[in-house]
């Protein structure tokens, strides 16, 4: 088996050559487990298999755990805030002779000595403070993935999917929005092509038109192909070819149900905001 990296994943306890470590929490885990990486990094050619038993909020499951470790010869490396959990853990631990690591014992024992006072106790606090962070980051990635009609097979994931035509701040407008917690993807509509099946098998509710009217967009699209130095397209912003593009899909957007909005003179936060109302997000 080859070394396993720094960037160790979990594997099954099939694996017997890897050396097996439990990491045990009563939230997610994944506390313990980035201060069980910063360690491993030292240990660059060990094979190790991680194993993850997340919410263990009860003594008998605590004590259950130790005897999982024990017939995988494990060692385990828990983060357990509520006393009864982490107390049942270590008699058990001792009782099997599993060798066991308290990653935040120390640490909550150094605080109740400052303060003068005992810890909350609540399990999965620092997840519940972070999950925004943790939201806007998946947005931001599921954002990024699924721009301009992108992996088209994984739109219902989205919680709202943009359409339009070319420069009609579907872009933008996403990016803000995955700013804000919320997975967007959008859609490009062309006049002279049918769209996606799966952009025509969503919810209508999911999906939203972004319109602007013709001497906007032809504005916005002569003063991009102008910084651009493009040449030798002036059909991109013909007043037709506008007039043509737009008259197609607002008749596609009314066909399928998908409701609106004219962002020709409002702003990205603008239109982001009246988006997060219509999807009923927060």
């Amino acid at each position: 088996m080859p070394a396993i990296s720094a960037h160790r994943m979990e594997n099954s306890m099939a694996e017997r050559d890897a050396r097996a470590i439990f990491v045990v929490s009563d939230g997610t885990g994944r506390t313990c487990k980035h201060v069980l990486l910063a360690a491993l990094v030292q240990y660059p050619n060990e094979d190790v298999n991680l194993v993850t038993r997340p919410d263990i909020r009860t003594a008998k499951k605590a004590t259950a755990v130790v005897d999982e470790a024990a017939e995988a010869d494990a060692v385990i490396f828990f983060s357990l805030v509520a006393d009864e959990t982490r107390q049942a853990i270590k008699k058990a631990a001792k009782e099997r002779l599993v060798p066991f690591v308290d990653v935040l014992g120390q640490t909550l024992s150094a605080l109740h000595t400052l303060f003068s006072q005992t810890h909350d106790m609540q399990p999965g606090l620092l997840y519940t403070k972070q999950k925004e962070y943790f939201d806007r980051v998946d947005a931001i990635d599921y954002t990024l993935k699924h721009d301009d009609g992108q992996r088209l097979d994984e739109l219902d994931k989205a919680n709202v999917v943009l359409v339009g035509v070319s420069r009609a701040s579907k872009s933008s407008t996403c990016f803000y929005l995955a700013y804000r917690g919320v997975r967007a993807a959008n859609v490009p509509l062309f006049h002279d092509r049918e769209p996606p099946q799966e952009l025509l098998d969503l919810d209508p509710n999911k999906v939203i038109g972004l319109t602007v009217n013709a001497h906007r967009l032809q504005s916005i699209r002569e003063a991009r192909l102008h910084i651009l130095g493009a040449k030798d397209i002036d059909y991109y912003y013909d007043p037709r070819t506008v007039a043509r593009e737009l008259r197609a899909a607002i008749a596609l957007m009314n066909g399928r149900g998908w409701r609106t909005i004219d962002v020709s003179y409002k702003a990205i936060e603008e239109v982001a905001s009246e988006i997060i109302s219509m999807i009923g997000v927060s």
